[in-house]
Parts: C-alpha cells; sequence; structure tokens
C-alpha cells in the first residue's frame, strides 16, 4: 500500500497553519519566491492534489471538461458562491482548462522584474502608509509578494491596479436585466497613470503626493456620450480621492462626495468605481482587514481567455440566462492557493456595502474573485475579473517588446437585481480610442486625466 506524503489534509492543515499564525510565504511543499527568482517551475511549490482538478475532484472532472449544472458540486469547494449560483441555477458553463506554470503569464514583464527586484524593500509607518526602507514613495511591483496580514495583501491590489506604468482600456459593455434582455450597450474608455509605485521605479513629473490619475469616458451611445469622471488619489491612503465628474447635459464638471463610489456609473450598468481591481477605494479608508483562510481556487487566468485570435475586436461568445447572452465563455484552472481577505468600509457611514470578500490567487497576488455583501450580510454583487497574456494580437507592455498581460473581461453580477454588466477589454471602441498599455510620444496626463479633458472630451 502506498501512502503519499502531501495528500489533502496535508494542504489544509498547511493553510490553516499560515493563515492562523500570519506567516506569508507562498507555496507547500516549498517557498515560492525562491523558486520564481530561479527561473524555476511554480509547480514544484505545490503537490500534486493542488496542481490537479482531476486529484482536487476525485477524477470527476478534468482539463478540457465543461461544468455545468450537472456536474458543478464536484468543483463547489473551487468557487465563489455567485459562480456557483451562476452554474446551477443560471445555465452558465465554465471550461476547463490546464493550469498555467510559468509565472511569465501572470504578470506584465516590468512588473514581475520590479517585484523580484524590490522584494523586502517595503516597510509600513505608523500612519499604515507604504514607502522604501528608506523613506521614499513606493518604487513598484508588489510591496508585499508574501503577505503576513491582510493590510499588506490588499496594498498589492492597491497601489498598481493594471501593473502597467500608464493603461488605457477600450471597453464594450452590455448590460442584461433580470428577464435576460439587452437593455443597456455602452462603450467606454478607462485610462490609469500611476504617478509613484511605477514598475519603471520613477516619480512621474515630481508628484509624489500621488498615487494615480484615473479617467472613465463614455463614447456611445449617443445620449451617454461625453460622461466622464476623474479620479485623483492621494498617496496617503487615509485621504479620499479628489472625484470630478463631466455630465453633457449640464455642460460643467462637479465634484463629487465620497459616498458616489457605491453608485452605478450610468443607467443599467453595475460597474461602481468602488469595484475597480477589488481595490477601488483608498486602502485606509476601509478596515477590519483579515486573512480569514486559504485554499485553491477556479480562476479564469490563461491565455484561453484573450479572444484577439478569434474575434477582431476581441469580443467573446455568449451563453446562459433566460434568453442565452447573460455571460461570456469562461475557461478556468486550478489556482494552487488563494489568500482568502474579508475588510469593511469603515470611512463611509452611509455605504450601502457591509463586507467584501476577496480571493487572490498568492503567485501575482491579483485577485481571481470578488463578492460584497451588503449591511444585512446578504450577497449584493460579485465582479470576477477574467486575465490574460494577449500574445495573440502581439499588444505590447511598456518596453514595446514583451507581450501585454491584462484583465479581458468582467462578469459584473448584481445579486440582488439579478442584473448583470458583462464588458470586455476590446481592441477599439466608438471614437478610434484604442486599447493602449505603451504611450510612446502621446501626452495622456493632458490628453486624458484633467478637468479640462474631460470638458473637452465631452464637448
Amino acid at each position: 500500500m502506498h501512502i503519499k506524503k502531501y495528500d489533502t489534509d496535508f494542504s489544509r492543515r498547511s493553510f490553516l497553519e499560515k493563515t492562523v499564525k500570519g506567516i506569508g510565504a507562498a507555496g507547500v511543499i516549498a517557498p515560492l519566491w525562491p523558486l520564481i527568482a530561479n527561473g524555476a517551475d511554480m509547480s514544484k511549490a505545490y503537490p500534486d492534489e493542488l496542481l490537479s482538478i482531476e486529484m482536487q475532484t476525485k477524477g470527476k472532472i478534468k482539463p478540457g471538461d465543461v461544468i455545468t449544472a450537472d456536474n458543478v458540486e464536484h468543483v463547489k469547494h473551487l468557487l465563489d458562491p455567485v459562480a456557483y449560483m451562476q452554474v446551477k441555477t443560471m445555465g452558465r458553463r465554465i471550461h476547463i482548462v490546464e493550469p498555467v506554470k510559468d509565472i511569465t503569464q501572470l504578470y506584465p514583464a516590468e512588473y514581475l522584474e520590479a517585484t523580484l527586484r524590490n522584494k523586502g524593500k517595503a516597510v509600513l509607518d505608523s500612519d499604515g502608509n507604504v514607502w522604501t526602507k528608506d523613506g521614499k514613495p513606493w518604487i513598484g511591483g508588489n510591496p508585499f509578494p508574501e503577505p503576513k496580514n491582510g493590510v499588506e495583501a490588499q496594498y498589492n491590489l492597491t497601489m498598481s491596479w493594471g501593473r502597467h506604468d500608464w493603461s488605457q482600456y477600450a471597453v464594450r459593455d452590455w448590460d442584461i436585466d433580470n428577464n435576460g434582455s439587452l437593455s443597456y450597450q455602452y462603450d467606454f474608455v478607462w485610462s490609469e497613470l500611476n504617478t509613484t509605485s511605477r514598475a519603471d521605479g520613477q516619480v512621474w513629473k515630481g508628484k509624489e503626493d500621488l498615487l494615480r490619475y484615473q479617467s472613465v469616458f463614455f463614447t456611445a451611445p449617443n445620449d451617454s456620450a461625453g460622461t466622464s469622471f476623474l479620479n485623483i488619489w492621494h498617496y496617503d491612503q487615509r485621504k479620499f480621492p479628489e472625484l470630478h465628474g463631466y455630465i453633457p447635459a449640464f455642460r460643467r464638471v462637479r465634484q463629487f462626495p465620497t459616498n458616489q463610489r457605491f453608485e452605478p456609473l450610468v443607467p443599467g450598468i453595475t460597474l461602481f468605481l468602488s469595484d475597480a481591481w477589488a481595490a477601488g477605494d483608498p486602502l485606509q479608508t476601509w478596515g477590519n482587514y483579515k486573512i480569514v483562510g486559504r485554499q485553491p481556487m477556479l480562476g479564469c487566468i490563461g491565455p484561453r481567455n484573450f479572444h484577439g485570435g478569434y474575434h477582431d475586436n476581441w469580443e467573446k461568445p455568449v451563453h446562459g440566462g433566460p434568453k442565452d447572452q447573460t455571460f461570456f465563455d469562461t475557461y478556468m484552472e486550478l489556482v494552487p492557493e488563494c489568500i482568502v481577505l474579508e475588510s469593511e468600509p469603515t470611512g463611509y457611514a452611509r455605504a450601502p456595502v457591509g463586507k467584501r470578500r476577496v480571493w487572490i490567487d498568492v503567485r501575482n497576488q491579483m485577485y481571481v474573485a470578488y463578492v460584497t455583501y451588503d449591511r444585512r450580510g446578504d450577497i449584493w454583487k460579485s465582479f470576477e475579473p477574467h486575465y490574460a497574456q494577449q500574445s495573440n494580437d502581439k499588444m505590447t507592455n511598456m518596453d514595446g517588446t514583451h507581450p501585454a498581460w491584462s484583465w479581458s473581461s468582467v462578469h459584473s453580477h448584481d445579486v440582488q437585481s439579478n442584473r448583470m454588466s458583462r464588458f470586455v477589454q476590446a481592441k477599439g471602441v466608438t471614437g478610434g480610442y484604442k486599447t493602449n498599455f505603451n504611450p510612446g510620444d502621446v501626452d495622456v496626463y493632458n490628453k486624458y486625466l484633467t478637468v479640462q479633458a474631460m470638458q473637452r472630451l465631452g464637448g
């Protein structure tokens, strides 16, 4: 009789010990980050039962299978509760694929290099902000690649959302109502420019007091075109961002109160500013951060989730729901170790959210699932990201040589109203705007990230 050294119970005990003791190191049978730094196969950090969906499901599910209502019970422990419900009761299907083993497929190349280069240089000050050990603003990459507590884990999400120093996403959105019909369809552009916490290690234009500029502006349909919002984030995570909005009907920019971070950007959409990257608000305007567990998880993280080779505008096939158009086709794989992180919106007296739960892949410290709960403790929304290395269309990172990595699509599901906003990072949208991570000679700040730019874009 062969007795396995590393069985399911061994992994569970390892995860429980890390959770209770606040051990930050990823990996079960070997530390993960020394393997990454030495260019070794990161799967060597985990036993077979955390790398194989077949072992997780006792042979019931294997790569190539499709999860449906008929077999979803076998993977219930690997899904967030909303994804499970979508499959069980709404006709969603999830394709299972072989897991990624190459760490370079889980990061933008420059961001991974910065994480390796700067590992161990981040500290938290008495105010709870992150700095280098010599007191400078953070210099790029994940500040805490092996987080020991919830605050450190959240900082990995907060400091550089898209993990590019500048990103422009051309976004096409479809909003599905509770009877499965298309109620709205929007095109918009989302732009992010980090002034600090940049993979290039620089401070943009000397703005050490800021973290980022971020704007979103709608380009279609005509009755919403020109609607735009500008967030200016302070580096100090105790401060609320400056939030400016331009509404074409009023032809003026106004400053919005902070609690409007929990409201739809335009009619029919379920996307809130607070949802962005599971870190849409400054870190210290939320509190009671706690790591409540570690577990394997199914996540949409591999190259099959990029449709650049299948659709000219990177759009995706749809299925499920009452009229077979509620969900994108998605490809999930087994993520061997996720941190389960909870927090509460302590800085917002009128926040409709009671808490959020986030599942974070320890290998790249990026979230793979995000669920919010209302003040009664009932599930409210799910914000499910799908990531991919964008190699098919030769999209490139900031240096113009490496394949780009980014999100490819999102399911934003308001469970209580049963409305779904599903959107893709498209190649281009109305107005001629393109997805881009390499600004070249374009002055992106003056073109997209000022109050004057909002007025011009909305005019």
